[in-house]
């Protein structure tokens, strides 16, 4: 399988001039390509392939006005006719419903948050003995390793992100690696008050790293908004959002990676449910919504379940998880959000509202989980009326106790235990 890899990179200021002209350049391409693509449409002409846009981007490089393109790799070009591409199918794939749907191609703008360039095998980069990165026609960039890369990366693409920082991300070839097997199966219930609740009575804490981080977004923001448009000062104060914003994404992707890890490990097959995330970030809850990132975490665990042979489930978003009782199985219908507990009408158990959903998202996806650890408790059962008003049979005297105290043996009463 596929595994990517990113490392921050720190060029020099030369070297960060160099990129800037790379990422103008991939831009310019795919720009015109784009253009040429849409112009072909409006016309009514057949749709120009990826071959002709190689012939003309050849072409252009000849002309005085597109001459600045050969000072770049030829790869990075190429790679972002490869990008144009990718958008077309991925558009084209959602309007005949192979996957969700997508826009329509946009044109790229130097203000975007991420500017990318790629780099493939054939563009004859790669890592120096002194662990550098070397780029055609940028230079040796120096790399912070974090982790060794489990085998030799195939591409490598370098990004800007909208704090201005770097980074190389490595594409590479990793092997499955099986964890050993364990008993032990899990349903998760995501929520909001509570990240995440297992199955297993465990109630993992949001850390809600979005609002955490808003007095100082706010004031980051209300300096941003009093700085004069196209000035230094607001250049730096948009720097300041932008950092302020990377870093509460950093730590609660961190925090998915940690939490999933946790999970894969531990137990050997993991059930979730498949959440209507666009739905629910259309409503007044977008802010925590978009915080929790359950889209991200949910990916995480799909693709360490399938390294590490681990089995994830997803039910589906419509299954009444909410409405049933774990314990019998009755539904009684749905209840509002301030319910947080209640007692089932048929069996008399009270459920917690989250447990229980996590106990059946479990039982939905077909795992070997019991309602014992739902910390349910029996409420008060009324007798039969048959039972009423009769007093049970008592049973027999059970015989005295023995027990020891102070290594002496002792019986209650009035025989005597020989030592």
């Amino acid at each position: 399988m596929q595994l990517r890899y990113s490392f921050r990179v720190y060029p020099t200021p030369g070297q960060r001039a160099a990129l800037a002209r790379a990422f103008g350049c991939a831009r310019a391409v795919y720009n015109d390509a784009l253009c040429v693509r849409e112009d072909a449409r409006r016309a009514g002409l057949p749709f120009v392939t990826s071959r002709e846009l190689s012939k003309r981007l050849t072409a252009a490089k000849k002309t005085p006005e597109r001459a600045w393109l050969a000072g770049v790799s030829s790869v990075v070009l190429q790679q972002s006719l490869r990008d144009l591409d990718t958008a077309y199918r991925n558009f084209f794939d959602g309007l005949k419903g192979k996957r969700p749907r997508v826009g329509a191609p946009r044109f790229k703008s130097r203000k975007d948050n991420r500017q990318a360039i790629r780099f493939t095998a054939n563009a004859n980069w790669r890592i120096t003995p002194g662990g550098k990165l070397r780029l055609p026609k940028i230079g040796d960039v120096m790399v912070k390793w974090s982790r060794r890369l489990p085998s030799a990366p195939s591409t490598v693409t370098v990004i800007k992100d909208a704090a201005g920082r770097y980074f190389a991300s490595f594409v590479v070839e990793a092997d499955e690696s099986p964890l050993p097997e364990t008993g032990s199966q899990v349903g998760i219930d995501l929520g909001l008050s509570h990240f995440a609740i297992l199955s297993d009575g465990t109630k993992i804490d949001s850390p809600r790293f979005l609002r955490r981080a808003e007095k100082k977004l706010k004031k980051a923001q209300r300096d941003l908004s009093r700085k004069q448009k196209c000035s230094s000062n607001r250049d730096k104060a948009r720097l300041k959002v932008a950092r302020a914003h990377a870093k509460a994404a950093d730590a609660r992707r961190e925090f998915h990676h940690q939490l999933s890890t946790k999970l894969i490990r531990e137990n050997q097959a993991v059930a979730v449910e498949d959440l209507a995330v666009n739905g629910l970030a259309r409503t007044r809850l977008a802010k925590s919504v978009h915080d929790a990132g359950w889209s991200q975490f949910v990916a995480m665990l799909e693709y360490k379940a399938a390294r590490y042979g681990r089995t994830l489930h997803r039910i589906g978003r419509f299954e009444p998880t909410s409405q049933v009782c774990s314990v019998c199985g009755v539904k009684d219908g749905p209840k509002p959000l301030h319910v947080r507990s209640w007692a089932c009408g048929a069996c008399g158990a009270v459920l917690d509202r989250d447990i229980n959903a996590a106990v059946n998202v479990a039982k939905a996806a077909g795992l070997a989980v019991s309602a014992c650890g739902a910390q349910v408790r029996p409420g008060p059962v009324p007798a039969q009326r048959e039972e009423a008003g009769t007093r049970p049979e008592l049973p027999a005297p059970a015989p005295h106790p023995v027990w020891e105290q102070r290594g002496i043996p002792v019986l209650q009463g009035r025989e005597e235990v020989k030592a």
